[in-house]
Formats: structure tokens, sequence, C-alpha cells
């Protein structure tokens, strides 16, 4: 059932945002320029490297020394706005419909991780990754990374399809409320560089 929402519901949020889309690619290539869309590959179901897609949101700025600036440095007023709203992930329709991502899941983050989990938080890749999650709609990015890692597992251990409806209602809503997009002091949130404790399941 879950495969089968994944895919029905992903052709028609696709033709429902078609033209919302080209509107924002349009944007994006006015106010932030190319490449429209950022590409990124992450970790998929049991570790299987994909590409993520989302809508640009920030520019190519660099330093002096051509280091790239800090996120908040170059997250203009057109990503910021994208994001409040999370417009900025709806390229990643076409991830679902391809079958790399479920609506609901734990969100793929960086391939660099993948060695620093412990056998604990290892545990979110027994499930597909998804758009929004049990963590997305609990925090979010205001959370610790243990906090996140946490209930992802949560959400791995059980997960239904009732559940997942929920989740989706409740991402919903915190779009609206526009939470969690952040950490504090930070544009979006700090790198993961290991647990200093090593949690087992």
């Amino acid at each position: 059932m879950k495969g089968l929402f994944d895919l029905v519901f992903s052709v028609l949020l696709i033709i429902i945002f078609f033209i919302p889309m080209i509107v924002i690619s349009l944007i994006i290539l006015i106010f932030v320029g190319r490449p429209i869309l950022f590409r990124q590959v992450r970790p998929g179901y049991r570790g299987k490297p994909f590409e993520i897609m989302k809508f640009r949101t920030m520019n190519e700025d660099r330093d002096k020394d051509g280091r790239l600036l800090p996120d908040n440095e170059r997250l203009n007023r057109v990503g910021t706005f994208l994001r409040k709203f999370s417009l900025d992930e709806l390229p990643q329709l076409f991830n679902v419909l391809k079958g790399d991502l479920s609506f609901v899941g734990p969100r793929p983050l960086l391939m660099e991780y993948m060695p620093l989990y412990n056998e604990h938080q290892a545990r979110r890749h027994d499930v597909k990754p998804g758009i929004t999650g049990w963590t997305q709609v609990n925090g979010r990015n205001a959370l610790t990374w243990e906090e996140k890692f946490d209930l992802d597992i949560w959400y791995v251990d059980n997960r239904s399809f009732s559940l997942d409806m929920r989740i989706l209602w409740m991402t919903a809503v915190k779009v609206l409320k526009r939470e969690g997009i952040t950490a504090e002091g930070s544009a979006t949130m700090p790198k993961f560089e290991g647990s200093k404790t090593s949690k087992e399941s």
C-alpha cells in the first residue's frame, strides 16, 4: 500500500505543482543563477547511493581563498522563502516517482556520515528514506543529532500506513507554521561528527 501510494500521489502532485515548479525555476534562474537544481548523492535504502534533487537555495559566493562562504551568508531572500515553505523540496517528487524516496521515512543525509553511525543509528537505513518523517514533525533541525536519530529509529520500529498518513498531515501543519526549519545559530544544521556515546540497538 505504501509503494502504491507513493507512485500515485507523486504523479498527482507533479501534475498539480508542474506550473509552480516552472515559475520557481525561472525565479531561481533570475535571482540565484544556474544551476537551478541542487543535486547530491545521498544514501538510500540499505545505504544504496542515489542522487537527490532540490531547488537551489544558496549562491556560490566564495572568500578570497576560493572557499565557499558559510551557508547563512550564501542563503538569499529567495532561498529563505523557498525553505520556509519547503518549496525547495518539490523536485524530490521525481525521486519518489523513481523509487529512490518515499513520502515518509528518515531523511537521507550525507554519504560521509555513513561510517560515523553507531549500530543503533545505522538502523535508519532499514527503510526507504523519505521527503518527511517522524523527526521532521517533532522538531526537525531544532533537535540535536542524537534526538533526531532516536526519532528515526522509533519510526523504523513503529512504521505503519496510518502513521505515515498522520506524519503527512502533521508535516502540512508544520510547513504552514514554518517551525523547525533551522538549528539555532545555523542556516541549516551543523555537520554530524559522530556521537560521544556508542548506543546500541
